[in-house]
């Protein structure tokens, strides 16, 4: 239940939030200055509006207190340095965070910060990389975390209808993500737990980064959202369309801030270049871990593990030879042929994409006996 009111939140209070919004972008648009005057000219920018937005050059920062009437207020300093300098929350952890400030790119509720590059479907997204560097007290409780949504089509005024991909890059007080952990990822070079759950409109995953930390560079988001698409989580015929980094909220807050954050997303790298072309080069491969889930004697039922190397993958296709007469009867989350003791299987469209060190797997049910393991072979591009 930790995230579900926040979703639910009024319609008026989302017309309201764009009508601000809207009012600031343009009032910023009016004026083109060099990168050090808008800065100066933002200097000590502050808000104290539940719903209050200031806009930062690419970004705009949102105050977003959405659970609660506790004072809460968020200054801006210039570039993309913001901080929560009011704040005094005594929120239940065990229900939703009664706040998240956060600063976004991309499309809110309908609000859009300029030029973002965003919608992307995501099938088409060729790279989304981010930096932050955070102040995190000692004492509270709350996350800091991404929230990227994703929608099924380009642009939506209201609650966005496929995933919400959290990305957890630390926490305090004994909070958790919505749903339950139901694996571990490696994606990105870093060791994740992976959390899902299931809203009445989307789904929910989140990915809770071991051992947290205050500062990142260069995180390779890409890597995650392929994750998720890997898992079923993500559907890639969907778009990105909006990026938030800030703070649930559940108790205290005050001195949380951002010193520094960018995100830039792009399109390219698809496995078959649109308009045809040559298929880039493999990246650094795949593997393939064979396991038998039951075994009759006349039949039996295996998976198969496919997990991506150093680099991403965005197809693989795993092949084997039987050494016993063994026969596939049937195969889910992967195309499966036999000609005579060979067997090849090749990914769904769904499940192709893995970032670096991702796994996917599938399964069949064979005749014969699946006791002796063939030897797998995996091939990426």
């Amino acid at each position: 239940m930790t995230r579900l009111f926040r979703r639910a939140r009024a319609r008026a209070a989302h017309q309201t939030r764009r009508l601000r919004a809207a009012a600031v972008l343009t009032a910023a648009a009016t004026v083109l200055l060099p990168v050090t005057l808008a800065q100066s000219a933002h200097a000590a920018t502050r808000t104290c509006d539940p719903e209050g937005t200031i806009a930062a050059g690419a970004y705009t920062i949102q105050a977003n207190e959405w659970n609660s009437t506790l004072p809460q207020c968020v200054g801006y300093d210039g570039g993309t340095s913001w901080s929560v300098d009011t704040a005094n929350f005594a929120t239940s952890t065990s229900g939703a965070p009664a706040t998240y400030p956060s600063i976004y790119k991309g499309c809110h509720w309908g609000a859009c910060t300029p030029d973002s590059g965003l919608p992307i479907k995501v099938s088409d997204l060729g790279s989304a990389t981010s930096s932050w560097s955070t102040v995190q007290p000692a004492s509270g409780a709350y996350d800091v975390a991404y929230d990227l949504w994703i929608n099924s089509t380009p642009t939506t005024s209201g609650q966005p209808d496929g995933t919400e991909i959290m990305i957890w890059l630390n926490s305090r007080g004994g909070v958790q993500p919505f749903g339950g952990k139901t694996g571990t990822s490696t994606a990105a070079g870093h060791d994740w737990d992976v959390w899902t759950g299931q809203q009445t409109s989307w789904k929910i995953i989140s990915y809770v980064l071991q051992g947290g930390g205050t500062s990142f560079s260069d995180l390779d988001v890409k890597a995650l959202i392929d994750d998720a698409v890997s898992r079923g989580s993500v559907n890639p015929a969907h778009y990105l369309i909006d990026a938030e980094a800030g703070f649930e909220i559940w108790q205290a807050g005050q001195g949380l801030a951002t010193t520094d954050f960018s995100f830039d997303a792009g399109t390219g790298g698809s496995t078959t270049p649109p308009g045809g072309g040559t298929t880039p080069p493999a990246g650094s491969g795949c593997t393939a871990a064979y396991s038998v889930s039951n075994d009759w004697g006349s039949g039996f039922t295996a998976d198969v593990t496919v997990t991506a190397g150093s680099s991403a993958v965005h197809g693989w296709r795993v092949g084997w030879t039987w050494g016993g007469g063994q026969q596939v009867s049937s195969a889910w989350n992967a195309t499966v042929n036999q000609s005579g003791s060979s067997v090849t299987a090749s990914n769904l469209d769904w499940n192709g994409s893995l970032g670096a060190g991702a796994s996917t797997s599938f399964g069949f049910q064979g005749t014969g006996s699946g006791a002796v393991a063939p030897a797998l072979t995996c091939t990426a591009s």
